[in-house]
């Protein structure tokens, strides 16, 4: 993915160089809790979130002694790059169609950050809170995804470009629809609905990437294969698998592996929003 030496976005909060002490007690039970929560028995993380926010008061402490290390400083730049891109190629996009875009904040954070849908935490991974219209990503996630078997810049890239169409989803109503949804039937309905938003993203993402292409020419060879892979290494039947249990459809929230790869490719392939219709 060519990148370097390109437009860095300036929407972004970077709060690594603080950190938030609990005034209650949060261990790290709960984060565990929180993990299998969302990955295994499909509970929203937006919900899970504001549940460890009850349970615990927190206090955010400046840290100004941060400095980040070589590596995680070329991270930061990727990451600034891609959220250009996406500012660029979502506003011509918004503007062919006679409106404006309104481009999301992205948060950086580490280990907890407080957010207007509740506390955040490095175990719910990357998410969009439609509350305050903002990304949060701490960065130790990237690791977790390398471990995940799913590597390189376009990897990165694919999981800011789904979050960014979580935003896509807030400006055209379509988040406000799936929530009025979900009030209305049980937590299996719910999690099938969620599904269909999920994949939706991951479809935006695509299209993100068709037109980004088409604007500047920065995909290199292995690209698509590398944000393939992090979307086959996040399906809800992969993540059930590596914590031992069988996968279970009716407790997905995500997608499995092949509707994730497939709905990205959806996307890529036509460029085209109407393309990225799930039945919601």
């Amino acid at each position: 993915m060519l990148w370097k030496g390109r437009r860095q976005s300036s929407n972004i909060e970077d709060r690594r160089g603080q950190y938030a002490r609990r005034g209650g007690a949060i261990g790290g039970g709960s984060i565990i809790i929180a993990l299998i929560a969302v990955f295994i028995f499909g509970q929203d993380p937006l919900v899970v979130l504001q549940e460890l926010q009850q349970q615990a008061g927190m206090v955010e402490t400046s840290n100004s002694n941060y400095e980040p290390n070589p590596e995680e400083q070329q991270v930061f730049e990727l990451i600034s790059v891609v959220l250009a891109d996406t500012e660029d190629t979502w506003n011509q996009i918004f503007q062919k169609a006679g409106y404006d875009y309104q481009a999301p904040k992205l948060v950086l954070y580490s280990g907890m950050t407080p957010t207007a849908c509740g506390t955040g935490q490095a175990a719910s991974g990357p998410f969009y809170c439609p509350g305050d219209q903002k990304i949060y990503l701490d960065l130790s996630f990237l690791s977790e995804l390398q471990r995940m078997g799913a590597s390189g810049d376009l990897a990165v890239a694919y999981v800011l470009a789904h979050e960014v169409g979580h935003h896509i989803q807030t400006l055209s109503g379509i988040s406000n629809k799936v929530r009025s949804l979900q009030s209305q039937t049980n937590q299996v309905g719910a999690n099938a609905i969620q599904v269909k938003m999920e994949l939706q993203a991951d479809c935006l993402a695509g299209v993100w990437v068709n037109h980004t292409q088409k604007r500047t020419q920065f995909l290199e060879q292995g690209d698509i294969e590398e944000a393939l892979q992090a979307a086959s290494a996040v399906g809800d039947d992969q993540l059930m698998r590596k914590a031992g249990l069988p996968p279970r459809r009716e407790a997905f929230t995500h997608g499995s592996s092949k509707e994730r790869m497939s709905w990205f490719k959806q996307g890529l392939k036509t460029g085209d929003l109407a393309a990225c219709e799930t039945g919601i």
